[in-house]
């Protein structure tokens, strides 16, 4: 069974088709690309995918459970978590708080125990604390728990979103240009985090990305979309061989 199957989305805002009979499927385990020109919709399968918007039509499946039309919060327990084009951090927050916001997920306490800090609160927070630091040493933050979010260097904070995102135990995690605004080192050094996530996390990983060297080292299978809809997808050796796709996006 493929941990995600994506059958014929689709959206319209004001008459205008973003995305038009997308489809995909991704087993389990996968490194898959999704990548395109600016403007063709990959942000927007994104957005569908985790219900920030709902499709007009077609089926989303993950791990077998139809999804379609659920709201974030269901659909992020239900095992699909991402970050962001833009980065998203609680940035007045420490670093560790941003990671056990995500860990609120699986460890809960009554508000009752919050209040007085009863003896099951501050074993839930001990948990979390603990974990969060397993997390945070994954990406090499744990020295960098009690700082602001906000004074990380950008390639950190690209990292905390990663970690903050794994801390709601995914399924399936959706990159969204995570090398955007790196440099050569910054990138390369995140090409290894993001194969050592899908080896010692069990995890399934599908990254939009611009960076094709990025792509082209540790994809598998790769979709290209233009204009909304799927131009060709597959083994990624053979997708960026193909013609059409470096027409449409190398403008060549």
């Amino acid at each position: 069974m493929a941990m995600l199957e994506v059958n014929n989305i689709g959206i319209s805002f004001g008459g205008l088709k973003a995305v038009d009979g997308f489809s995909l499927t991704i087993e389990k385990g996968q490194l898959y690309g999704l990548i395109g020109p600016n403007g063709a919709g990959k942000t927007t399968v994104f957005n569908l995918l985790t219900g920030v918007y709902q499709p007009d039509m077609g089926r989303i499946q993950l791990d077998g459970v139809d999804i379609t039309g659920k709201k974030t919060i269901e659909i992020n327990q239900a095992g699909i978590a991402r970050t962001f084009q833009n980065i998203r951090l609680f940035k007045e927050l420490s670093v560790l708080d941003n990671v056990k916001v995500g860990l609120h997920n699986h460890h809960k306490y009554s508000t009752l125990a919050g209040i007085l800090r009863l003896p099951s609160y501050r074993r839930v927070e001990k948990e979390m604390d603990e974990r969060a630091m397993e997390l945070l040493k994954v990406f090499d933050l744990d020295k960098e728990a009690d700082y602001k979010a906000s004074n990380l260097p950008y390639g950190k904070q690209r990292k905390l979103e990663i970690a903050r995102a794994l801390a709601t135990d995914p399924k399936l995690l959706l990159l969204d240009e995570p090398a955007a605004g790196m440099n050569p080192n910054e990138t390369a050094e995140l090409m290894k985090t993001i194969r050592f996530v899908r080896d010692n996390f069990d995890m399934t990983i599908l990254l939009i990305e611009h960076d094709m060297k990025l792509v082209s080292g540790i994809c598998e299978k790769l979709t290209v979309l233009n204009f909304g809809q799927v131009l060709t997808q597959g083994e990624t050796s053979e997708v960026l061989n193909d013609k059409r796709v470096i027409t449409a996006y190398l403008g060549e």
